[in-house]
């Protein structure tokens, strides 16, 4: 017959002050994780419409157009000639080309349609690259053309660029504002936990304040045990975000999802940081909610 040893460290571990309760910590641990995981997608696509938005900002910003209006006896293909030879010269420009009349008509046709082109007059254009670390201003380029005897009007594409600023500023407050109702939602999710845990494990509370045990050590027994499994549930939350945003990369290729969201294989880092927000925002909760329930139990 054998007979059953026991582990003599067995003894020596230290049990739990407060007991596990495993069917609520994993409902708690799924709610964390997926705020997490919606989290860390938001801050994700904020990196991707930020990266398109600065990079269309930095190409309107580098461009210019000039509609060239031709002379008493001239063609608009002559004066457009000239006018992109006038450019080319001037300081911060790299360089500057009369835009062909077929290539006016592409860019016209998705807005107009071929009927309405067949009787429309084409303007005649001129495209400019500016130096992107010293451009030239559209009043340079203007008494560029103004003194060489060219009638043209000039469009930077101010107007354009404030309205990309504008929705790039748009997208960051979006991003930040979803940071901070998912982290107010983690914080209320707690804070209820914590509720019920002390409402649970009443008996427990009440044993270490007999025991002599101060609030604030009360406090940094949930305060623990909620922030770990809030960091084990971000780490779940963040894994799966950098899942999806790796597929999302790998199907869309070098513009990563679309042209519209370029992603990089660098994006993924920016979830990093998930776990400890999650376990800071947790513990944080946890600690304001027993203190309060604890000064009015007393």
């Amino acid at each position: 017959m054998s007979v059953a040893t026991e582990d003599p460290m067995a003894r020596w571990k230290p049990a739990p002050l407060l007991p596990r309760d495993e069917e609520r910590e994993f409902s708690l641990h799924f709610v964390v994780a997926v705020l997490c995981f919606l989290a860390c997608l938001a801050a994700v696509a904020a990196i991707g419409a930020d990266r398109a938005a600065s990079g269309w900002a930095r190409d309107i910003r580098g461009e210019a157009t000039v509609q060239v209006r031709p002379k008493l006896g001239e063609t608009g293909s002559t004066a457009a000639a000239r006018a992109a030879e006038t450019l080319a010269g001037v300081k911060g420009v790299t360089e500057a080309a009369a835009l062909e009349k077929e290539k006016a008509e592409e860019l016209l046709k998705p807005w107009l349609g071929d009927a309405v082109l067949d009787d429309l007059p084409i303007p005649h254009l001129v495209t400019v690259r500016l130096d992107p670390k010293a451009p030239a201003t559209a009043a340079d380029l203007h008494r560029a053309l103004s003194a060489a005897g060219i009638d043209g009007d000039v469009d930077d594409h101010a107007r354009w660029l404030r309205d990309v600023e504008r929705a790039a500023g748009l997208v960051r407050w979006i991003a930040f504002g979803v940071f901070v109702v998912v982290a107010a939602a983690a914080g209320a999710v707690v804070a209820f936990a914590t509720r019920a845990g002390m409402a649970a494990q009443k008996d427990v509370v009440e044993v270490l304040h007999l025991s002599g045990a101060r609030d604030e050590f009360i406090a940094r027994v949930f305060q623990t045990r909620f922030g770990r499994l809030a960091f084990e549930a971000g780490a779940v939350g963040a894994l799966a975000a950098i899942v999806v945003a790796l597929a999302l990369k790998l199907l869309g290729g070098q513009n990563g999802f679309t042209p519209a969201l370029p992603l990089s294989w660098w994006d993924v880092t920016a979830v990093s940081p998930c776990p400890l927000i999650a376990a800071t925002v947790a513990a944080l909760a946890a600690r304001l909610t027993t203190l309060r329930l604890l000064r009015g139990w007393e």
